[in-house]
């Protein structure tokens, strides 16, 4: 019978252990690729001519073409829908913050009758995307008066991030110790002095989380303004887009510059809250 010295087992131990590591992180390799390659792409393409993204489109653009950017940056439209995703995309944050963190305060915090059946009726928002209700949604605008009016974009999207935001919140302010709310009704408190002084700041990477979601939503919505926004002065910037196509064609190079100028904001959003996401959606997942 073949023995093997402890020596021995501990190399083919470390093997092992060798070979998991290198497998787990080829997978994390596969997956960065996936992600990284088409945003490469598209900077890329945006710094070329239309001639050289049609004839060398996977080489780099040598010498870099930053007229695209400057075609794009000296377009009065760009500034006024720049202007007018900041409004959407601010209002739609502030509407979404607010309105999720005081239903999921009286979820978490409240008793009442048919509670458990009114969270279940409102998790099922999760289950139908916007796009399957556009019709209700623009008959519902048309009669309300709010077709070509940036609230009619605005509202429709606070009402449809509401349900995911409220679970998540939920679960944080379920998490925290009912007799810190005790104290605080003892000492004088209010419910709403409770929610606004103590449970809000300790909410703080919730609420940070699902602002920063919300926004890069928001930001990057094309759906919902097309079918409502007629009028090219209140047009977002994802609509932009549309002011490169012409009869024949469509110049691939200033779409891929105009896409690179609307990924800088909302990279800058992830980058500055990446750790508030991550504690903020994870806060709330041992208790709830």
């Amino acid at each position: 019978m073949a023995t093997y010295s402890p020596k021995s087992r501990n190399l083919s131990a470390k093997l092992q252990n060798y070979s998991i590591w290198a497998g787990k992180y080829f997978i994390l390799f596969l997956f960065v690729l996936i992600i990284f390659v088409p945003i490469a792409m598209i900077i890329i393409g945006g710094l070329k001519t239309r001639g050289d993204l049609a004839m060398h489109p996977y080489t780099l653009p040598i010498p870099p073409h930053w007229d695209n950017y400057m075609k794009i940056l000296v377009q009065p439209p760009f500034w006024v829908m720049l202007q007018n995703s900041i409004i959407v995309m601010a209002m739609t944050t502030i509407g979404v913050v607010f309105v999720s963190a005081l239903a999921a305060f009286v979820f978490a915090r409240m008793q009442f009758r048919s509670k458990t059946l009114t969270l279940n009726i409102i998790t099922l928002g999760l289950l139908f995307p916007m796009s399957v209700a556009i019709l209700p949604i623009y008959l519902q605008l048309r009669q309300l008066g709010l077709l070509n009016n940036l609230w009619g974009v605005i509202l429709p999207q606070i009402a449809f991030g509401l349900a995911g935001n409220i679970l998540i919140l939920r679960g944080f302010f379920t998490a925290i110790p009912s007799e810190l709310q005790d104290a605080a009704y003892i000492d004088g408190c209010t419910t709403f002095g409770f929610f606004w002084r103590i449970l809000l700041p300790l909410a703080r990477p919730a609420l940070s989380a699902i602002a920063v979601l919300t926004m890069i939503g928001s930001w990057n919505e094309l759906f919902l303004p097309l079918v409502v926004l007629d009028k090219d002065t209140l047009w977002t910037l994802p609509m932009f887009t549309m002011q490169f196509m012409g009869q024949y064609g469509q110049d691939w190079a200033l779409v891929l510059s105009f896409v690179t100028l609307t990924m800088v904001p909302v990279t800058i959003f992830y980058l500055f809250a990446e750790r508030q996401i991550i504690s903020g959606l994870t806060a709330g997942a041992l208790k709830g």
